[in-house]
């Protein structure tokens, strides 16, 4: 898997900053829900959410918020692209209520980086799944081999993301989209890196 996913990296997606170009609708989507956490830290939840017209979402729990602002951060459209961001979002709210993160009106800064966080993990892992359906990457036959390599696959690219972002890191505050949006490139772009980097040490383990 090391080998395969360093050569996706270095060949098949041509190079960590063409990797993070080819998110398409997932760059835009992660800005905005970057931009509306940086904001909701800044100026407090209800603030947030009224610049979106949603202020009738305050106080309610993070998930019922979350799918109000479904159609801001992933505007309905019918491309693959916009369905890998929609369904990384959906499994993102999916993730934070497995983790216990449910009031929004309570989220730590800590737990808004881990929203993030997962939503990145989230739509790299869906553009890796949508190119091994196109044939860009052999998976084995076994079944118990496939579940395994997900399995690696998610960590491997849990820890790139987390690694980014640690590298990336940028002051709360409420942000243009244009800042959100070369703020994320730049997220995507570390961890597209530093999978390669992992997958590289790991094929030579």
């Amino acid at each position: 898997m090391g080998r395969a996913l360093a050569g996706y990296v270095s060949t098949a997606a041509g190079g960590s900053r063409q990797a993070a170009r080819r998110m398409g609708s997932s760059r835009d989507a992660g800005a905005r829900l970057y931009s509306f956490l940086a904001d909701a830290q800044a100026r407090g939840p209800t603030e947030a959410l009224r610049s979106l017209n949603l202020q009738a979402l305050s106080g309610r729990p993070l998930q019922e918020v979350f799918l109000g602002i479904g159609e801001y951060v992933c505007p309905i459209g019918g491309t693959v692209d916009e369905g890998i961001a929609r369904d990384a979002f959906v499994e993102t709210i999916a993730d934070l209520a497995d983790q216990g993160i449910v009031d929004f009106d309570a989220m730590t800064p800590a737990q808004m980086q881990t929203t993030f966080e997962m939503f990145v993990t989230n739509t790299i892992e869906a553009r890796i799944y949508n190119d091994i359906g196109n044939n860009g990457i052999a998976l084995p036959s076994d079944t118990a081999a496939v579940e395994r390599v997900q399995d690696q696959l998610h960590d491997f690219i849990s820890r790139a993301v987390s690694d980014a972002l640690t590298d990336t890191a940028t002051a709360a505050s409420p942000l243009t989209q244009q800042d959100a949006l070369r703020h994320v490139d730049r997220v995507y772009e570390a961890a597209f890196d530093m999978l390669q980097t992992l997958a590289e040490g790991e094929s030579e383990a």
